[in-house]
């Protein structure tokens, strides 16, 4: 019952968007599509759609390709916003969902509901254009959702808002998971796919450079980081063997070490320096592995 992309290529004359992707994309879950601008994340979800043909490979959802006797079952939040602004969001939503198959009475009542939820019910008879970016990209959420669909795709679903958004559209994401929906987003955000994502594929230049389990991934790195703040000069712990990284922050060392026995190695170090106010092991973070996976850095 997986979405299920095999050997998945698409050219567009010399170029290559994506380079033989095969994916398993487990039903229920949330996967998250990691990757700089141009890393192929948007022609994928175009070629799962069925809005472009791949140039080889297949993509099956259920067994069986998407087409357009499927699509009220998918919800799409494309990353460029596609509302017309001269429409009330009233109008645009229940021309959307009619589109699904949805009753007026159906998509008023589910309309109500999610502007409740997302703090803005009084936008309801407001025209899209008279929206900030912010909030158009809610009603665009909304229109991607309001047809319970059972896969959900959403493109770069956190741009453009601000921090307190931010959590309320996380916290709406997880709870369509938690009710069953299978979703699927890109974000060149670590943090965010890192909070929300149990399976990933970070993705360079077409290609998938990493993916898998997110646990997994992260155990299998191998290194960890750790924090040390103390009231004195921490720095000679670079010099410590297994010690492969550092960075400061006024009082606070950051170090990157090769497994936890070097752990235990620092904290004996310490001992009789002075007083430590900190001392945290933790796991890699999605952008330590990135750097390494893939040479590069990006925020």
């Amino acid at each position: 019952m997986t979405l299920k992309l095999e050997h998945v290529t698409k050219k567009f004359g010399n170029f290559t968007a994506v380079n033989d992707l095969s994916l398993e994309i487990p039903e229920h879950a949330i996967f998250g599509f990691l990757g700089a601008n141009g890393a192929g994340k948007t022609t994928s979800f175009r070629m799962i759609l069925n809005l472009i043909d791949p140039t080889s490979g297949t993509i099956t959802w259920k067994g069986k390709p998407i087409d357009y006797s499927r699509t009220d079952e998918i919800g799409y939040l494309p990353e460029e916003r596609g509302l017309y602004p001269k429409l009330k969001v009233q109008e645009q939503i229940i021309y959307l969902a009619k589109l699904r198959g949805m009753s007026k009475q159906d998509t008023q009542r589910a309309l109500k509901e999610w502007l409740d939820r997302f703090q803005v019910p009084q936008y309801l008879d407001k025209k899209i254009e008279e929206l900030s970016k912010g909030n158009q990209q809610k009603i665009q959420f909304i229109a991607s959702v309001i047809h319970n669909p059972k896969l959900l795709i959403l493109d770069e679903p956190f741009s453009g808002l601000d921090p307190v958004n931010v959590e309320l559209m996380k916290d709406a994401v997880k709870d369509l998971a938690k009710e069953g929906t299978s979703i699927v987003f890109s974000s060149h955000r670590m943090d965010h796919v890192e909070e929300l994502c149990e399976h990933l594929c970070m993705m360079q230049h077409g290609k998938p450079i990493l993916h898998g389990n997110l646990r997994e991934i992260k155990r299998s790195f191998g290194k960890k980081n750790l924090k040390v703040q103390a009231d004195f000069d921490v720095s000679f712990i670079e010099k410590i063997p297994g010690v492969v990284g550092a960075k400061y922050y006024s009082d606070t060392g950051l170090y990157q070490i090769e497994n936890e026995d070097v752990s235990q190695r620092i904290l004996e170090e310490l001992q009789g320096k002075g007083f430590v106010r900190k001392f945290e092991l933790d796991e890699p973070s999605l952008n330590d592995i990135f750097i390494e996976k893939a040479g590069e850095s990006y925020e």
